[in-house]
């Protein structure tokens, strides 16, 4: 049955052995054999001489007297990687809570907090009002009292009643005195903003202006692309111990939610 396997053999076909082929390979390039050729310097991500003394002293605890760099250099991309992991599950995590969903097709508003809030404040608000018109009122009535006889309750709600009418004639004062300085100082200026037509490369003003001929610009102040910051709290990373499984009864986790 060999003739017809070389039927379906293509590279006997083709006059070509594969043994003599690969014993060519091996003794051509027998030096590259087995080696790993990289195209970039690999640098270690955390400081070498500290995470080798760290090493030696855990390894010294279990009997281990010599840790090769190669293991130095393995526990670095190892730390890398770890933080890698958690930094980007983290970021997921961040921007998950950051999400609104106020705009979304998908969902209608069920309550508002916020506006529940506000309405709250706002009746404290007037509560407070309230309340201090009427200490007001009692402490203006015992001003104008004038009974010869006075109770020492009087004397404190006259001498109270004096000092509050100090204080709002204090206030009146610095209004009036803050009106004064802003009528002197003018109104504010408000900054000219860039031409709409004009193209904004660099920071240079080139192009042509809504009203003005082809040319070159007038200088624009300068528009940086700004950048979205994730910002990352205490909470997020307690959600992220308390779905992992190395960190959810950790010692750690607990620390953490006592602060």
């Amino acid at each position: 049955y060999r003739d017809d396997d070389d039927i379906n053999d293509v590279a006997s076909m083709a006059g070509v052995n594969l043994n003599e082929e690969s014993a060519r390979i091996m003794a051509t390039n027998s030096d590259l054999v087995g080696t790993q050729i990289q195209s970039c310097k690999d640098e270690p991500f955390l400081a070498a001489i500290p995470l080798h003394k760290r090493i030696l002293e855990t390894a010294k605890k279990l009997g281990i007297t010599d840790v090769p760099a190669e293991v130095v250099t393995f526990i670095s991309h190892a730390t890398q990687n770890r933080l890698r992991t958690v930094i980007e599950k983290v970021t997921v995590i961040t921007q998950h809570r950051m999400e609104s969903y106020k705009d979304d097709e998908w969902y209608e508003q069920a309550t508002d907090v916020r506006s529940q809030l506000k309405f709250f404040e706002q009746l404290e608000r007037l509560e407070k009002q309230r309340k201090d018109e009427q200490e007001r009122e009692i402490l203006l009535k015992a001003a104008k009292s004038r009974s010869r006889q006075e109770d020492p309750e009087q004397a404190r709600l006259k001498q109270k009643a004096k000092e509050m009418q100090q204080q709002e004639l204090a206030q009146m004062r610095q209004r009036d005195a803050n009106l004064t300085a802003l009528a002197a100082i003018g109104p504010r200026k408000k900054r000219k903003l860039d031409s709409p037509g004009l193209l904004t490369i660099g920071g240079e003003g080139l192009g042509m202006s809504a009203g003005s001929q082809a040319g070159l610009g007038t200088p624009s102040s300068r528009q940086y692309a700004r950048q979205k910051i994730t910002r990352v709290n205490l909470r997020d990373f307690i959600f992220y111990m308390e779905q992992e499984r190395e960190t959810s009864h950790s010692l750690l986790l607990y620390r953490a939610l006592l602060k």
